[in-house]
């Protein structure tokens, strides 16, 4: 994520309130989309497993297809290189479609599961053969197929990865591909054999085919963890059109590649989002996320849609206008993913909906006027643990303004209490989800349960929030950290305890 909010100061602990700590974690994960999806992302290779036919383009994922045993499938591997040997030494007009057949068999025991059969293909000799097929002057399909089974092979281990290091110029002209997303050493070697300019030369036709195996291929790419190729990428003169083009045009699959493209571009490169942010980009991701449906489409818009939130703020406000359909689309959107069934959508939407949450009191005001408020609460109920943490994010930022707002400058340094928002929220029975927090073992939302319990008892009218906190069993998980460990929260749990719960605290009563 990029640039430093415009509100990211850091103020002291126990002042320093939910708003700041959200943009401060923003700043300390600048190159990430969050520490554990950027480094899943990093980790993670997804395997290329489309068919193509002749005339039209067929999804079919490796999921999908009947598991056989695993001796069969090495054999069938083994009979499949036999295949490719045989199809490229034969001679006759049907030369070019048994090697096509061939590398289409090869291919999809390649793809059948998480951890293909790539060992076996390599000990019977592949990747020559697929070197050979990828020469210059063969026909698409077979060049496709071949870079496919060799890009499928990459997501094998980094020993077997290595392998591919022969076939790298042709491939380079050919599509690129998961050898890129194995190793930085690897994906260094790549870029320096010019695998970039070739590859973003391919997104601008319209050929699905070939655009939605090139984005997959760049994703691989540029993803980091340094931002060069991001940058040097979204220089590339036609890239940021076509992929606005894709974006809006194109059929699901191919601008969901187009979307991993963007999402990578906005968590690790300032200048990429910089001129991303200078288009129509977040109208176009808004109005394809409002239309989407799967979770395999949804997931790269909301990250690529929550990186550029978590951007520079003014240049946010600007975009989304409180008053702007693309605003209020976004937000029924995100309210949608809220109502999902699945997990990892949730979480992603709530994310989403925490860099909104941390812009301006419009912005706050608008997200408050939605179903969304009533969802998360719930959420924050009913989900599990890492989703609790997201909408924890979000209630907190709906209930702070930063004191630089001059609208709400209290002249203190300390950000400026929507006591309407926050009595609403209390009244609701969100306290207890945060008082939860402070009680997991995990640092950063116990941290963030105690940043939403001051605002409770700094905030709550008629000294009502220290009732609360107590009734909540909130003393006691204050309590646990009077000789913890960490210095930040030992000291904010035990001032709080002694401002708001001392020896005088009950005497009226």
């Amino acid at each position: 994520m990029a640039g430093e909010n415009a509100a990211s100061h850091r103020r002291d602990p126990i002042k320093n309130t939910v708003g700041n700590a959200a943009v401060q974690r923003r700043r300390q994960h600048a190159v990430s989309v969050a520490k554990e999806r950027r480094e899943a992302m990093f980790r993670t290779k997804r395997l290329c497993t489309e068919v193509v036919s002749n005339d039209m383009d067929v999804a079919i994922h490796g999921d999908m297809m009947i598991e056989e045993e695993p001796s069969i499938l090495e054999a069938q591997t083994l009979s499949a290189v036999e295949e490719l040997k045989l199809a490229i030494s034969s001679k006759g007009k049907d030369t070019v479609q048994k090697k096509v057949n061939a590398l289409r068999e090869l291919r999809r025991l390649l793809s059948r599961s998480e951890f293909p059969f790539v060992e076996i293909a390599l000990k019977s000799g592949a990747i020559p053969l697929l070197s050979q097929c990828l020469s210059f002057g063969s026909q698409d399909e077979q060049l496709l197929e071949a870079a496919w089974c060799l890009t499928n092979i990459a997501a094998g281990k980094p020993e077997e990865t290595k392998a591919l290091v022969p076939t790298l110029p042709l491939l380079i002209a050919h599509l690129g591909g998961n050898v890129a997303g194995e190793s930085e050493e690897l994906r260094d070697l790549l870029l320096s054999q010019g695998a970039l300019i070739p590859l973003a030369k391919m997104i601008f036709p319209d050929k699905g085919t070939t655009v939605r195996t090139a984005s997959w291929a760049l994703s691989n790419l540029i993803k980091g963890p340094h931002p060069e190729a991001a940058t040097e990428f979204i220089k590339i003169d036609g890239v940021v059109d076509a992929i606005l083009r894709h974006l809006k045009k194109s059929d699901v699959e191919l601008a969901t590649e187009v979307a991993w493209v963007v999402v990578y571009l906005s968590a690790i490169s300032d200048v990429a989002i910089n001129v991303l942010m200078n288009t129509e980009i977040v109208q176009v991701l808004v109005d394809r996320l409002a239309s989407s449906n799967t979770l395999q489409s949804l997931i790269p818009l909301l990250r690529s849609l929550g990186n550029l939130m978590a951007g520079d703020a003014y240049t946010t406000n600007i975009l989304l206008d409180p008053g702007h359909e693309t605003t209020d689309s976004i937000i029924r959107s995100l309210s949608k993913c809220l109502k999902s069934e699945h997990r990892f959508l949730k979480k992603e939407a709530t994310w989403v909906l925490s860099n909104i949450a941390a812009g301006s009191v419009a912005h706050k005001q608008l997200i408050c006027k939605s179903e969304a408020v009533s969802l998360l609460l719930e959420l924050l109920v009913t989900s599990p643990f890492d989703i609790k943490k997201e909408v924890a994010y979000v209630l907190g930022n709906l209930c702070v303004a930063p004191n630089d707002d001059n609208d709400n400058d209290n002249g203190s340094g300390i950000p400026f209490l929507l006591l309407d928002h926050l009595i609403s929220f209390v009244r609701n029975g969100c306290l207890c989800g945060f008082i939860d927090l402070v009680k997991s073992s995990d640092l950063e939302a116990a941290r963030l349960g105690l940043h939403f319990i001051e605002l409770v008892l700094r905030g709550m009218p008629n000294g009502e929030g220290q009732k609360l906190v107590e009734r909540a069993d909130g003393i006691d998980a204050m309590e646990r950290f009077q000789f913890h460990e960490n210095d930040e929260l030992r000291v904010m749990a035990n001032l709080l305890v002694d401002s708001y719960f001392g020896e005088m605290y009950g005497v009226d009563e």
